[in-house]
């Protein structure tokens, strides 16, 4: 089988691998001209997530590499303390950058895939026996599957299934992080600072205290922005701060001199199909929500199911992805469905900032959120597929 796959963030080289696994060759195809370094932690909590990434091999990595994710609090424009939020709140069991987690993926598909790096697929065409993909450099080629595992702003889901606007809606808000010297002392605690519709955070590294990252959220109207058009981006993040206090002035000075950001609006996916003939979305691509709880571990679930299936069907793509679908369309649905990660983040006027304050100081509020979570990223059984 010849699979070919959009995307080498996070998801496209967990199918990687784990399509590896099944001796399955995949070639990957990614916009970008190397690995990103950018992003934010991302966790894995509960039995399925841990299943899934000892089956894929790089559990014991990732650990090795974790974060040990820190607590979370908020504070007033003097920063005094108003909610904070526990270790297991924001780190799951396991919690690692995902840089890290997007390299360790890579470097464990190199046994079955290649990697095309600064190309985009232009066109699918479904023929007779597979998809002819055309690129943007290299040449064309006809292949047995396309996944796309291209995030929130898939081009193989607009390819085969239809323009942006029909599958993605904008939730209202924003999100930017970047990475600056720690030239102030931030310790590992995550800290806050929200106004209505503003939030800005800032916390050291976990293993490099000389550096800090920075996650600013705000609330703004759909914009037609290139997400590779940076200058755009910082002009949007000075224009939507000005005039707030705390370290948000020092902050955005040390906006200037970065040269990679993570900028994406906060959007949710509602695609009523997965699968269409012989491509098959995965991911962000299929049902994320951006900083969406879980998304990271459900598209490595999602990886490592569509991987077994393929394996299973022994070629049949039909029975496969209609298995794929099946198997994933309700646990992806559960966190998927109503998620507003901006609202959490950065409530819209003061009664909801206040109320939100209120609930996250409440003991009993922390420790269902945390129950609930863990819950839901195990809600669900999973094959041990035969390898290979």
């Amino acid at each position: 089988m010849r699979v070919l796959v959009s995307g080498a963030g996070v998801a496209g080289p967990a199918v990687a691998t784990a399509l590896g696994r099944h001796g399955i060759e995949v070639t990957v195809v990614e916009a970008a001209a190397k690995l990103r370094t950018s992003g934010f932690a991302v966790d894995f909590r509960g039995e399925t997530h841990m299943k899934v990434l000892r089956a894929l091999g790089v559990l014991d990595e990732l650990k090795a590499v974790q974060t040990h994710g820190g607590a979370m609090e908020a504070v007033d424009e003097h920063g005094r303390r108003i909610f904070r939020l526990p270790e297991e709140f924001a780190g799951g069991e396991i919690e690692v950058r995902r840089s890290d987690l997007s390299r360790i993926l890579y470097e464990r598909s190199l046994t079955h895939a290649d990697y095309l790096f600064g190309d985009t697929i232009t066109a699918l065409t479904e023929t007779a026996d597979g998809v002819r993909a055309d690129f943007a450099r290299a040449e064309s080629r006809t292949v047995d599957l396309v996944i796309g595992a291209d995030g929130l702003h898939s081009g193989v889901r607009r390819l085969a299934f239809g323009p942006e606007r029909d599958h993605v809606k904008h939730l209202g808000y924003y999100i930017a992080g970047w990475d600056l010297a720690n030239g102030r002392g931030y310790g590992t605690t995550q800290t806050s600072y929200n106004i209505p519709g503003r939030m800005a955070a800032v916390n050291a590294d976990f293993r490099d205290p000389s550096r800090a990252g920075a996650l600013f959220v705000f609330a703004g109207p759909r914009a037609d922005v290139d997400w590779r058009d940076l200058d755009r981006q910082k002009r949007m993040i000075g224009e939507a701060f000005a005039g707030m206090r705390w370290h948000v002035p020092y902050l955005l000075d040390t906006l200037r001199d970065v040269d990679e950001m993570y900028f994406d609006s906060i959007s949710r996916v509602h695609a009523l199909r997965w699968t269409q003939g012989r491509v098959a979305l995965l991911g962000d691509a299929a049902w994320g929500v951006t900083l969406g709880g879980m998304g990271v571990g459900t598209g490595i679930v999602g990886a490592y199911v569509l991987a077994g299936e393929l394996a299973q069907a022994r070629g049949d793509h039909q029975a496969a992805l209609a298995a794929y679908e099946r198997r994933m369309r309700g646990y992806a649905g559960r966190w998927q469905k109503g998620a507003s990660p901006g609202q959490f983040l950065a409530p819209s006027n003061a009664a909801l900032l206040w109320l939100r304050n209120a609930m996250f100081s409440t003991k009993t509020v922390q420790k269902m959120m945390v129950a609930g979570t863990t819950r839901l990223a195990s809600d669900v059984e999973l094959p041990d597929y035969a390898v290979a």
